[in-house]
């Protein structure tokens, strides 16, 4: 981001810094071929993942747990645990998308006053969003795409690291349900936005394909995205959701050094 950028924006409305945003992506929580269907057990594992981050620094999980269903989790949650909310130690985390299992709060980007114009965002009040962290609450929300939503709310809050999660490992050079599909490992962001692939070193070019269900761009939205992200400074990291590999991204322990055995993409600005 120049000068210029940042002048243009104003006093971040978040009174404490957000550690992680993390988009769920709708191919990663929904079952394939089937309409409108949540994948319970992908998302159940996820909200677990989400809220083992959130409290590595605690010695208790947040209550609230709205979705506690006896038998699904070995994660207790007393709800009267969150009265308190000066014993619960959390790193706040944003999740575009929704989540359960968590403190969660769902907020439609239309109520909260967000409006778009060709699909990017005109306005976004993100002071409601601001105030539900400020009580304990993981904010959700859905449908602009969340990419778009992510990189709006990354410039404002300045998390230290940024998760999309989806059902495949990460960034492919081709689709990846092509045998020979490599994964791409990292990519660097120049200041310009432009990005290239700099593990592997690849001979050919790379081709982005979005689904025929996917409405608000898929791979190449998440990139052009996440490339914005990076610009700012801010890892992102591109991995398939409900896996040890998702909850090491969400751990922020990647943060220090992508080890050999990760699989993921991870996007970062090249300066």
């Amino acid at each position: 981001m120049d000068l210029e950028e940042q002048q243009t924006l104003p006093h971040s409305p978040f009174a404490q810094p957000i550690r992680c945003i993390v988009k769920l992506g709708g191919a990663a929580i929904t079952c394939k071929n089937e309409l409108e269907m949540i994948n319970d057990e992908i998302l159940h594992k996820v909200a677990e993942q989400l809220r083992q981050a959130m409290i590595s620094s605690s010695q208790k999980p947040p209550g609230m747990d709205w979705s506690k269903r006896h038998g699904a989790s070995e994660i207790c949650c007393n709800p009267d645990e969150f009265k308190d909310h000066s014993v619960i130690d959390c790193s706040p985390f944003i999740v575009v998308h929704g989540a359960e299992g968590i403190p969660s709060i769902g907020m439609s980007p239309f109520s909260c006053g967000w409006f778009t114009k060709e699909k990017h965002i005109s306005s976004g009040d993100l002071s409601s969003v601001a105030k539900a962290i400020e009580s304990g609450f993981t904010p959700g929300c859905s449908i602009l795409s969340g990419d778009v939503i992510i990189s709006h709310l990354a410039a404002y809050s300045k998390p230290k690291y940024v998760v999309f999660m989806t059902d495949v490992y990460g960034v492919y050079d081709r689709p990846p349900t092509e045998p020979d599909a490599m994964l791409l490992k990292e990519i660097a962001v120049a200041e310009d936005g432009s990005w290239s692939v700099i593990n592997p070193m690849l001979q050919n070019s790379v081709e982005l394909t979005v689904a025929a269900h996917d409405t608000t761009g898929g791979m190449e939205t998440k990139i052009s995205e996440a490339a914005m992200i990076a610009k700012l400074g801010i890892d992102v990291y591109i991995v398939k959701a409900a896996t040890s590999h998702s909850l090491r991204a969400l751990s922020g322990v990647l943060r220090s050094g992508i080890p050999n055995d990760w699989l993921g993409t991870v996007v970062r600005s090249s300066r």
